[in-house]
């Protein structure tokens, strides 16, 4: 994990920076970052039926556009976001500047880079459920045959690996579940390690993406994927940062 300095907010084209947030320590500064949403964005966050899913989305969302304020250098208030067909938000405002967001349990992860396209996913590992009852619906055959010579006790984080860079390059490409999932393959035999292995509709189009694997905290999988020359990723501590802030 880097620790924040102000040289954070300063992004190569060649690198990635992932955001951590955790949702319950960041409750105790919600209020400031409701103030930097606009009332569309208050409005939807009041229609969710549960206080855990309203705090999120007003952390999320403000988290979002105090980061994205702070590299773009101007108040998040006045940022303005768009949605792609399949609800995939971008920046409406001229700036090299990209981004993804996602969330699960108590954490959430934002994702930047300039020009490229960016897709992250993150979930929290649950073990109530058979692994391979489910992967026939989700993954290509390759990937199947991956997490079947699989150790039965390492296969539910098999499946989390799979699951998170998959969903992460869906994003990626904003396709949203119209996308055939057995239509392209990653490699999920390593926990730090990956790739995109093929991408059945162009067989060239795989060496134009990096997929990246990350654990924040115990529990939780994550990654990110994205096209272009990326040579590095950076992870940051959004609360570290914001606690530096109000001290």
């Amino acid at each position: 994990m880097n620790h924040f300095n102000d040289n954070s907010f300063e992004i190569l084209k060649t690198e990635v920076h992932i955001w951590f947030i955790n949702l319950n320590k960041t409750i105790e500064v919600i209020d400031s970052l409701k103030q930097f949403l606009s009332e569309n964005e208050i409005s939807k966050a009041s229609k969710f039926r549960f206080e855990k899913d309203k705090n999120c989305s007003i952390i999320t969302r403000g988290a979002l556009r105090y980061l994205s304020g702070k590299y773009l250098k101007m108040n998040p208030e006045n940022i303005i976001f768009k949605y792609g067909d399949h609800g995939k938000p971008n920046l409406d405002m001229k700036t090299d500047l990209k981004f993804n967001v996602s969330h699960s349990g108590n954490l959430a992860v934002i994702g930047f880079v300039l020009k490229n396209d960016i897709g992250v996913d993150i979930e929290q590992l649950k073990y109530d459920f058979e692994v391979m009852d489910i992967v026939n619906n989700y993954f290509s055959q390759h990937e199947i045959e991956t997490l079947k010579k699989l150790p039965i006790e390492e296969q539910t984080n098999g499946f989390y690996r799979c699951w998170t860079r998959k969903e992460s390059f869906i994003k990626a490409k904003a396709k949203g579940l119209s996308f055939p999932l057995d239509s392209f393959s990653v490699d999920i035999k390593s926990d730090e390690e990956t790739e995109l292995l093929e991408t059945k509709w162009d067989k060239n189009e795989k060496d134009l993406w990096k997929l990246f694997s990350f654990s924040p905290i115990e529990n939780y999988i994550g990654a990110v994927s994205v096209n272009g020359h990326i040579q590095s990723v950076k992870y940051f501590n959004f609360n570290e940062m914001i606690s530096n802030k109000t001290q």
